[in-house]
């Protein structure tokens, strides 16, 4: 991967980019979105993960005190993804070792997440199932590439697109932005978003990373995930960029999991994500194929 050095000239884009984020927040388009609050369980979550040697106590506390939370670790650590030898496991901690540690916390991120922004709209069907397997892709990517931090991998592909439901429950007549936006093929998608309300799904989902206090570079390459054309500049960081070029790989390959066509996306940047990344189409072929068994093992 190329690793430009950030220009000394002005600040770093993930600074500016919270800083138009708090502003806009205060006298922009962004004054009337309301963000749902942290959930408390994640806030703690994440205190206790950002710890030199995180405190399995305390997560074991957290992963146990939701019921509907704990079920989901039990099933998947019984499930085929893990292909369970012996009994099956009956207590969260007994889940949570065999899952693993950083697992298991990547699961119970996306329940927190997935209870606190719920969506109930036809414009988004199967919302946060498709967000859930966009972070396994992320994550399947992320272990191919050096210096990518999977779990930073697994909440990108998992916050991508939070934006969209935080506006449609906030902003009236965004039901119809986004049909009109997904049918329109004379501009891209966040276009039609700004044109009718000022503000796009990339922008909102990087203010929910900001008052969620999820790390910089998430917050930042949300911002940035349909400004590909922004790929190797200097004023980015490295980490930003490769997160946003995984995205793109992801989202493909989710695509063809799905049996979608390739979508105006890769069509046009699929050649700088290629290069930013230094894979070659041998290589896409492969990681296809382990997402592929990915996606079957949790379905």
């Amino acid at each position: 991967m190329q690793q430009p050095a950030p220009s000394p000239a002005r600040p770093g884009r993930t600074e500016q980019i919270r800083d138009d984020l708090d502003q806009s927040r205060r006298r922009g388009p962004l004054q009337h979105i309301q963000i749902p609050p942290c959930p408390a369980l994640l806030a703690e979550l994440q205190q206790a993960m950002s710890a030199d040697e995180p405190d399995l106590g305390v997560v074991g506390r957290i992963a146990s005190s939701d019921v509907a939370m704990a079920a989901t670790l039990l099933r998947i650590a019984n499930g085929p993804l893990f292909k369970p030898v012996g009994l099956p496991c009956s207590t969260v901690g007994q889940a949570m070792t065999r899952i693993g540690l950083r697992e298991s916390v990547a699961v119970m991120t996306g329940f927190l997440a997935e209870h606190a922004i719920p969506v109930n709209a036809p414009q988004l069907t199967r919302f946060w199932q498709r967000s859930t397997k966009r972070a396994i892709a992320m994550t399947t990517v992320a272990r191919e590439l050096p210096g990518l931090s999977p779990d930073l991998a697994h909440s990108f592909g998992l916050f991508l697109h939070v934006g969209m439901p935080v506006l449609l429950q906030s902003v009236r007549g965004y039901g119809a932005t986004m049909v009109e936006a997904a049918a329109r093929i004379d501009r891209p998608y966040v276009a039609t978003e700004n044109a009718n309300h000022k503000t796009d799904h990339a922008v909102v989902g990087a203010l929910v990373a900001r008052v969620w206090n999820l790390p910089p570079t998430l917050m930042a390459a949300i911002r940035l995930h349909h400004d590909y054309f922004a790929l190797g500049h200097a004023d980015i960081e490295p980490e930003v960029h490769t997160l946003i070029a995984a995205g793109l790989i992801a989202d493909h390959l989710m695509r063809r999991h799905e049996g979608l066509p390739e979508d105006a996306d890769w069509a046009g940047h699929h050649a700088a994500a290629m290069e930013w990344l230094q894979v070659s189409w041998d290589e896409l072929a492969q990681w296809e194929e382990s997402i592929a068994t990915q996606f079957e093992a949790a379905a």
